[in-house]
């Protein structure tokens, strides 16, 4: 097993049942004690879980979102599959707004290599474009990075979307319903999804299946806004339907 797959089975454990021990930990795994005291301080450190003794604590409450350095080790496939197809929608020579988030950034990886310009609202997909020279024209936005999330939100950002316009908006979501449309945790993070919205002329959402049919707290979108959903197999049927009843064109990979 390795360190990332027993990081995410360390973690699925500590969230499910709210605390474990080390012991507990080391006959899921079946790696050493000393080997799981190593990986509950680095999750720890990441801000995943809280180190007890003996063993850890989650530190999540209900409907709230999981850190970054935990959802970038889920659904890594999952969301590959979606970024390709979502690049795959996208034409050379368009201008796209791309927001922040794991699915997101998969979408970073292969538009970088595309001839686009692209405007990411993240510091870690800024990084990606900016390491080495790339097809990809980047446009940096302005803003304040959330701690640990690397989204960058205030005003700063939202002045950047007001001042531009583009072919293509790519949003992720914490939810997303016919009902409630797009929904974020984050009242800033959701107030940047909407900016980039309005900014751009078609609105593509990249989201894994596990959201759709969850409603988080920040209102965004009506689901009428949005042109097309890119998601993958596992998202529930009878939401898709209500989707593309409310006119939202559904891909799924």
């Amino acid at each position: 097993m390795s360190n990332a797959d027993r990081h995410a089975l360390i973690t699925k454990a500590v969230t499910d049942a709210g605390e474990a021990t080390v012991q507990q930990l080391a006959e899921l795994t079946g790696a050493s004690d000393m080997t799981i005291r190593r990986d509950l301080d680095t999750l720890a450190a990441q801000g995943v879980l809280e180190r007890v003794r003996g063993g850890a604590r989650s530190l999540l409450l209900r409907g709230e979102e999981p850190p970054f350095a935990l959802r970038a080790h889920e659904a890594v496939d999952i969301k590959r599959r979606i970024a390709a197809r979502v690049c795959a929608l996208i034409a050379d020579g368009e201008s796209v707004v791309l927001d922040s988030g794991t699915t997101c950034l998969e979408v970073a990886r292969l538009l970088r290599e595309r001839p686009v310009t692209v405007m990411p609202l993240s510091l870690q997909a800024i990084q990606l474009f900016g390491a080495t020279p790339r097809p990809a024209a980047l446009v940096l936005p302005g803003g304040r990075p959330r701690a640990a999330e690397g989204a960058l939100t205030g005003p700063l950002t939202l002045a950047s979307l007001a001042a531009l316009r583009f072919d293509t908006a790519v949003i992720g979501c914490c939810g997303l319903t016919a009902a409630d449309g797009l929904t974020a945790y984050d009242l800033d993070d959701a107030a940047v999804k909407k900016a980039s919205i309005t900014s751009a002329r078609r609105t593509l959402v990249a989201t894994d299946g596990s959201k759709l049919g969850r409603t988080a707290f920040a209102h965004v979108a009506p689901a009428t806004r949005l042109d097309t959903l890119v998601t993958d197999t596992t998202a529930p049927t009878g939401e898709i339907t209500a989707l593309e009843n409310a006119g939202t064109t559904v891909a799924t990979v």
